[in-house]
């Protein structure tokens, strides 16, 4: 089997947040088509969309076509040495991410396996939480959003903290002020006082935060039973996450969204940084990648959850391995694949069971590609 053809595009898909009028995001999709008529894919939202997709169309594209796409190591070792040996972060780790994903989409359909069987399958259900708590909802919406949840019998909540009353980016990334802190300390508070105490609830700073704010958020919502504080200062700098974590009794999350080399989980560890850690394949390394930051985890007996978006994806992650956590339903990649995707899995009551169907066990729905391909305007 050969690979005959890769094409990425960047598609503008409209999709609502609860509250919110209709909002669109910019995401890369990559096809890799074979000879043998099987095709793989694979989708994400990033930064940079326009350079990921003319990296892989003009770059990736002529040196990987006609090579095996059974062969992803090698695949990737091409890529890897003949165009980025040196900057392998940024577009590069994303976009090798996204073709790894979708060269296991390809294996497994012509496996008939679904990936999470392939790499393992250990865990044909797992736990799931809801990311649901956006910088610029208000607290009377945090606690109707949360609410709805509670009733279509969520048990697991995510909330944003540190993304500033007016978000930059996505709705959860922001330069927040003394103000913004001591606002997001009483959104906390009263989630929490809503659900009660029987419910998860975990925040989220996405890097946003500096040490001084992270740690007066962390004291300030010990109180308040969380289950973990993600990425809670900026650039996760794991010597400043380490220290964040001597001095408070929040367990500390990280590797996810822009963590994208091994090194990274190295100094995480080395360091004593996190008390958990969560790879995403859309940013490790796709399937290949986060197979092998599990194993450092479980090497080091720290727990594995998931975070930074795209559960349709990393679910199969933590199927296969024995050391699988919670999967991440954030609205956004949660909505955008159920809207414009076949075949994909729904949360239910906490849970996600995973597919039988090859591959991903999803594909884009007829003509979506086409439908909502979307140029940069001149």
């Amino acid at each position: 089997m050969k690979i005959t053809k890769v094409d990425s595009r960047v598609l503008r898909l409209p999709f609502t947040y609860p509250l919110k009028p209709e909002t669109q995001a910019l995401a890369t999709i990559v096809t890799i088509d074979t000879d043998d008529g099987i095709s793989g894919h694979a989708m994400s939202v990033y930064a940079m969309p326009y350079a990921i997709r003319d990296f892989i169309n003009f770059e990736v594209k002529p040196l990987i076509e006609g090579m095996d796409p059974m062969r992803i190591e090698q695949i990737r070792s091409e890529v890897l040495w003949n165009l980025s040996t040196k900057a392998f972060t940024g577009v590069f780790s994303n976009a090798s991410s996204l073709l790894d994903i979708a060269l296991w989409d390809i294996k497994g359909k012509f496996s008939n396996q679904p990936i999470w069987k392939m790499l393992g399958g250990c865990n044909e259900v797992l736990p799931v939480y809801i990311t649901f708590g956006l910088g610029s909802y208000n607290i009377e919406e945090l606690v109707t959003v949360a609410k709805t949840l509670l009733d279509m019998g969520q048990t697991r909540l995510k909330m944003v903290v540190a993304a500033s009353s007016q978000p930059t980016m996505n709705e959860v990334m922001g330069r927040p002020t003394e103000d913004d802190i001591n606002i997001d300390i009483e959104r906390v508070g009263a989630v929490r006082d809503a659900i009660g105490d029987k419910v998860e609830l975990m925040i989220d700073a996405n890097k946003c935060a500096t040490l001084p704010q992270a740690l007066k958020l962390a004291k300030a919502l010990e109180q308040f039973d969380l289950t973990w504080f993600e990425d809670p200062v900026v650039q996760s700098d794991s010597r400043l996450m380490a220290q964040l974590r001597k001095d408070c009794n929040i367990p500390i999350a990280a590797g996810s969204t822009g963590t994208n080399d091994l090194i990274h989980y190295r100094e995480f560890i080395m360091n004593g940084s996190v008390d958990i850690l969560q790879p995403n394949v859309r940013d490790i390394g796709g399937y290949t990648g986060g197979m092998k930051a599990a194993g450092m985890a479980q090497a080091f007996n720290i727990p594995l959850n998931m975070g930074g978006n795209w559960p349709h994806i990393n679910m199969h992650l933590h199927a296969g391995v024995p050391n699988g956590g919670r999967i991440e339903f954030h609205w956004q990649g949660w909505k955008i694949i159920e809207q414009y995707f076949d075949g994909a899995p729904l949360p239910d009551n906490g849970q996600v069971v995973l597919p039988e169907t090859p591959g991903l066990g999803f594909n884009p729905k007829n003509g979506v590609i086409e439908e909502y391909t979307y140029n940069y305007p001149n």
